[in-house]
């Protein structure tokens, strides 16, 4: 775990990526005049990012250049959560009801006449519980990968892992203020809803009541990020790929609980899929040219 401190200030590649991310949803400020909240706030989280950023960058190159890069092998979890909580500055004034009434109906199918409800149900609270845990966990998948890259890879790999996972999380987040729209569970709460409550489910609602956004929940986040931690596992230990296949299987069990919780849309889910799968081909590209993201990385060499 030992590294030598760089010779000079530079962002990893995961930290242009947070401070473009934040620089986008700035430029957005003129296009939603129709968003009450919005206002300069933007603008204000990106000076603030820009400096954090700056100054860890530029700290790392003093006398403790191990202990601040080890701070700033953490610092993007706490970003990802600035990114996903500026997104409460897009609610708007009307949902897009065109959007859900469209949504509700493939639901409808996918959890009514094709059955996927009852099959969850089948085995009676066994089922809905582990699938309200899975979404319950999703929080923590992020700070799980990176502790598994301390253990396995002495930090190596740190900052390719944010690389994909950033990928996964931030397009999704970009993509919200242009799908105003309420989750099914509030929009439509008399259509499938999930039959079995348990305390999983309960904690969910409540973390959802007080800490969640309101602009939007297309595509799922949840989902994208999940499958795209699972993506990065293979791409930054490829000598434990059974970590990377769990996490895929968990990636699927979370989309499926986003569905049947009605936490999301099924179109939700399967745009959150396929928001994974860019950070699944950025996989694929770094694999062959590793050095584009190491260039800028002191500790993912």
């Amino acid at each position: 775990m030992t590294q030598l401190a760089p010779s000079r200030v530079r962002l990893r590649t995961s930290e242009w990526m947070l401070l473009g991310f934040f620089a986008y949803i700035a430029l957005l400020i003129p296009l939603f005049p129709d968003r009450p909240n919005l206002g300069f706030a933007p603008l204000q989280r990106l000076v603030f990012v820009a400096l954090l950023l700056a100054g860890l960058a530029l700290a790392e190159t003093g006398r403790y250049a191990l202990s601040i890069g080890m701070i700033r092998d953490w610092a993007p979890m706490a970003l990802i959560l600035i990114a996903f909580r500026e997104m409460e500055l897009f609610v708007p004034v009307h949902y897009n009801a065109r959007y859900q009434a469209a949504w509700i109906r493939w639901d409808q199918v996918v959890l009514g006449h094709w059955g996927l409800a009852q099959a969850v149900e089948s085995l009676g609270p066994v089922i809905p519980c582990y699938l309200e845990l899975c979404y319950l966990l999703v929080y923590g998948v992020g700070t799980f990968c990176v502790l598994m890259l301390w253990l396995e890879n002495g930090r190596r790999g740190v900052d390719r892992f944010y690389v994909i996972l950033l990928t996964g999380t931030l397009v999704a987040y970009a993509l919200f203020p242009y799908f105003p729209s309420e989750p099914p569970r509030l929009a439509f709460p008399n259509v499938c809803p999930p039959h079995a409550y348990n305390i999983f489910r309960k904690l969910n609602l409540y973390l959802l009541a007080k800490a969640s956004i309101h602009s939007g929940v297309f595509p799922s986040a949840h989902v994208s990020s999940a499958f795209a931690a699972a993506w990065a596992m293979f791409l930054v230990l490829p000598k434990r790929k059974m970590i990377a296949w769990l996490l895929l299987f968990y990636a699927c069990s979370v989309a499926l609980a986003t569905v049947y919780g009605r936490y999301h849309y099924t179109a939700d889910a399967v745009a959150g899929f396929a928001v994974s799968l860019l950070a699944g081909a950025l996989c694929l590209v770094l694999r062959r040219q590793p050095a584009l993201v190491a260039a800028t990385s002191e500790v993912s060499g």
